[in-house]
């Protein structure tokens, strides 16, 4: 199993994920925009050729902002998702992020669990931020990465 930055050729194994992991998910064209961004910092896991998870920030200053994390169905419930966010976050000390954010489904208790395990914060909730179904988004950040 490899962890490595995202390519364009990823694209269409990442978007097959983003369609089975979200109710609301991103349009292949966004995440092919993610890989030629700047600002963004996208990470595949990949076994034997296959993508079967992606982690992904935005970098805003000395800031990163968490946009999506998800494991291919199959592969969940194996400590993936922590594996991924723990590289995603050494990706961003090493870009010079300072602390890190992100929204959660205040119904998605198992991402809670694992966001709070790595030292996240509840800081605020977006009501109503997140469609089908309408959801509250919790607001979490990260301080100070280590």
């Amino acid at each position: 199993m490899e962890i490595r930055e995202i390519v364009e050729k990823d694209v269409e194994q990442v978007y097959a994920i983003e369609l089975e992991a979200f109710s609301s998910p991103w349009t292949r064209e966004s995440i092919l925009m993610e890989v030629i961004s700047p600002r963004s910092h996208y990470l595949v896991m990949e076994n034997e050729g296959e993508i079967i998870g992606y982690a992904g920030l935005w970098k805003i200053f000395d800031e990163g902002h968490i946009t999506n994390i998800a494991v291919k169905k199959g592969y969940r419930n194996r400590g993936l998702g922590l594996i991924l966010m723990e590289k995603l976050m050494a990706h961003a000390q090493e870009n010079q992020i300072k602390k890190l954010t992100l929204e959660v489904r205040c119904g998605n208790f198992q991402a809670l669990k694992l966001y709070k395990k790595l030292g996240f914060v509840e800081a605020g909730r977006r009501k109503g931020f997140y469609d089908f179904p309408k959801e509250d988004a919790i607001i979490m950040w990260k301080e100070q990465l280590k």
